[in-house]
């Protein structure tokens, strides 16, 4: 299993979750610092859907079209996993992987051939998204900051 991410990493979402919904219309300041904080994640979560060989990230039906759903750390991703009722019966355990976050980038990007629109943060805990044609400015913070 893929180490989780620093739980004050994933505290700071918190902050700026707060921060982005108490943010005037139209101040994109916040949201910008919420997904910049997303890049600097070691890696991102995804729960797992189909084969345990050749799992695929769960995705939410949303007005916009499919959104994955990719979580900031595993127990987020346990969490919502029984929150939306996706655990094992038998087990009791949510099935998730983790990608490293420049290689989670381009692996959800990949989904826009398949018709999904965009990805969801610990959904639905925070959901706050951004579209697949938008993950490239979140590439280019990663390759800026030298990752």
């Amino acid at each position: 299993m893929t180490r989780d991410n620093n739980p004050e990493a994933v505290a700071e979402l918190d902050r700026l979750d707060a921060a982005v919904r108490a943010a005037p219309a139209g101040d994109t300041t916040a949201q910008i610092a919420l997904w910049r904080q997303v890049t600097a994640l070691e890696h991102w979560f995804f729960l797992a859907r189909g084969s345990a060989d050749q799992p695929r990230p769960y995705a939410a039906a949303a007005e916009q079209g499919p959104m994955i759903c990719l979580y900031s750390s595993a127990a987020r991703a346990g969490e919502a996993a029984h929150a939306l009722g996706l655990v094992d019966p038998g087990s009791g355990a949510a099935p998730l992987f983790g990608v490293p976050t420049s290689a989670a980038i381009d692996y959800v990007a990949s989904f826009g051939e398949a018709g999904v629109f965009g990805v969801t943060l610990d959904h639905p805990r925070l959901g706050h998204y951004i579209p697949l044609a938008n993950l490239t400015l979140l590439k280019g913070w990663i390759e800026g900051a030298g990752r």
